[in-house]
């Protein structure tokens, strides 16, 4: 069993990332250490110093704590080299330059404590080539570590190892990210782009192009693929502009320099309009323009032909709003058999990401799963292509893929997978199965991952067809109304899952979710916290509990009490006073 312990973390790099994967770090109480090149002017920590400030005015908050921002120490790589050796863990986040980190690595080499783990932080530079200016005695411990932009907040994080990698690194640094940082992690194969910005990247650029096929404007693609299409609220062109239009250009640049074998590397041209907001320096949301501006308290998008913002606002329209919501295998059979453009649109970029993901499956991830989970973790999806495929009806779904792509339809001329219509994954209706989940690479269904951390997991993170039971259906139900469920799976500790709305459930705390005989044997024995009695016991309860009761809703545990409490009414009404 491995002993690997992070007492201490040292980020090189103080720019936007480095300086918010320290801030994270010092969020789930880890110390940190966050190193820069000496200031020309002034004292020598001055760029870290600067960033740490600026930490303070970034939105959303890097910081749970804003004076938390004091915890980070301060280094620079002329004065304090000697301090990467107390450091267990050193997460490389400067620049997306080759050159710059190769250099950086050889300096800081022979300062690395004898266990350290080293980790870059590159959006998508080959690992194994970064690995190769260390000496062997590093190389087993150095790997790759995709945290998403904002840190805080994007879920996913990717690890990358090299032909050198040993495997307990890997393991030891996966159980790290997922209990002390919470985030949930995907292991993706050294190719350009690892797999979420791989697939997410490719699917903009689809997205980009179906757009002009069709005749659509930004805002109109931005209400169908956001929430409407399961998937984050910011569609693709705002997500654009908040990620950054060069760093979205640096991202293509890595396909274009690395892929030039690849099936769909025509697909990878960087748009015009792209070009041209780029050289205007209209960079999106960190310049005040891209795709958007904003104006006073109007939002304009760009015209263009017309090369200038007008008001935005444009919606789907009504029919293609309620296609949406019909299930997958109706829903995509009425978006494709529709004469309607935005149908026609979505189905496109549906039949796009399909087609992608199926030919890219053996060369970038060990599984369906992991291509899946990427996608949710890190664009936002509700449900992978892999996932939406299989829901639909996997062989039909894969027969119009096929017929789109002998018609000349689909971004590339290249054929399915045979893995796709023959062998297993035909017969068991798609790539997800209780087994595990297809590996195209191994030929063979792949089961999850094993590792300690997860076997301490109730309810672990599953796809759609893995068979597994939802945590809201398991166990022994006590009680259960409209707004809660109070259920346990040993008859020893009671679990209560609320389903009001979130916004109703601060409310709902000083209602009485519960009947007070059914609650009362859990109280006496301190199994049950009790947030629905007395108002000046609720929190109390949780703080001074004899054991420790941790609580939290899904998706939404970081800083959710803290949140509320930031509020005086909030306050008043949650402790009474």
């Amino acid at each position: 069993m491995s002993r690997f312990t992070v007492r201490k973390v040292a980020v090189l790099g103080a720019g936007v990332m480095g300086a918010q994967i320290a801030a994270h770090l010092v969020n789930c109480k880890v110390p940190v250490i966050l190193f820069d090149l000496p200031a020309k002017e002034g004292a020598k920590n001055g760029i870290v110093t600067k960033a740490v400030e600026g930490l303070k005015k970034l939105k959303p908050a890097p910081l749970g704590v804003p004076d938390d921002a004091m915890l980070i120490q301060a280094a620079n790589y002329d004065e304090h080299l000697a301090l990467l050796g107390e450091c267990d863990l050193v997460i490389e986040a400067i620049a997306e330059r080759m050159d710059w980190k190769l250099a950086l690595y050889e300096k800081i080499a022979p300062a690395l404590a004898p266990h350290a783990i080293v980790a870059s932080n590159t959006s998508g530079l080959s690992i194994t080539k970064l690995s190769e200016v260390l000496p062997d005695s590093i190389k087993p411990r150095f790997c790759g570590i995709h945290f998403f932009n904002p840190p805080r907040y994007m879920a996913l994080v990717e690890l990358i190892n090299t032909p050198t990698t040993e495997s307990r690194v890997l393991d030891d640094l996966e159980a790290f990210v997922t209990t002390y940082l919470g985030k949930s992690v995907v292991r993706a194969k050294d190719t350009p782009n690892f797999i979420a910005n791989r697939v997410g990247i490719a699917g903009m650029l689809a997205t980009i192009k179906e757009a002009e096929t069709f005749g659509l404007t930004y805002d109109v693609v931005d209400d169908l693929t956001g929430k409407k299409l399961g998937r984050a609220s910011s569609g693709t062109f705002r997500t654009a502009d908040v990620v950054g239009l060069d760093t979205m250009a640096h991202v293509i640049k890595t396909l274009q320099d690395n892929l030039g074998d690849d099936p769909f590397f025509a697909s990878y041209a960087t748009p015009p309009v792209l070009e041209g907001l780029i050289k205007a320096g209209a960079l999106g949301q960190k310049a005040g323009a891209g795709f958007y501006k904003k104006v006073g308290k109007d939002i304009l998008r760009l015209d263009p032909a017309m090369q200038n913002y007008v008001p935005a606002g444009g919606k789907a329209d009504e029919i293609v709003g309620r296609i949406l919501k019909k299930p997958p295998a109706e829903r995509l059979k009425l978006l494709r058999e529709s004469k309607n453009p935005q149908a026609q649109f979505l189905w496109a970029i549906l039949r796009d990401a399909f087609h992608y993901a199926a030919v890219h499956l053996a060369d970038i991830a060990d599984s369906s799963r992991d291509v899946d989970f990427a996608m949710r973790w890190g664009f936002g999806m509700q449900q992978g292509p892999f996932e939406l495929w299989q829901a639909a009806g996997w062989l039909q779904v894969a027969n119009w893929v096929k017929e789109d792509i002998e018609a000349g339809k689909a971004l590339s001329n290249a054929p399915l997978p045979s893995w796709v219509f023959e062998g297993p994954v035909a017969s068991h209706g798609g790539v997800h199965q209780p087994a595990g989940s297809w590996s195209a690479a191994h030929a063979r269904f792949v089961a999850p991952s094993t590792l300690p951390v997860y076997q301490r997991q109730h309810f672990r993170e599953s796809v759609f067809g893995a068979g597994v039971v939802e945590p809201l259906r398991s166990g022994t139900e006590l009680f259960r109304n409209d707004e809660a469920r109070v259920w346990t799976l040993d008859g020893e500790v009671a679990i209560l899952s609320i389903s009001a709305k979130l916004q109703a459930q601060l409310r709902g705390l000083g209602c009485g979710f519960l009947p007070e005989a059914m609650v009362q044997p859990y109280l006496e024995s301190g199994r049950l916290v009790r947030k629905t009695v007395r108002r000046q016991n609720r929190l109390s309860r949780v703080c001074y509990a004899w054991a420790s009761q941790p609580a939290a809703a899904q998706g939404k545990a970081l800083g959710w009490w803290l949140k509320a409490l930031e509020s005086p009414k909030t306050r008043q009404a949650l402790l009474g006073g």
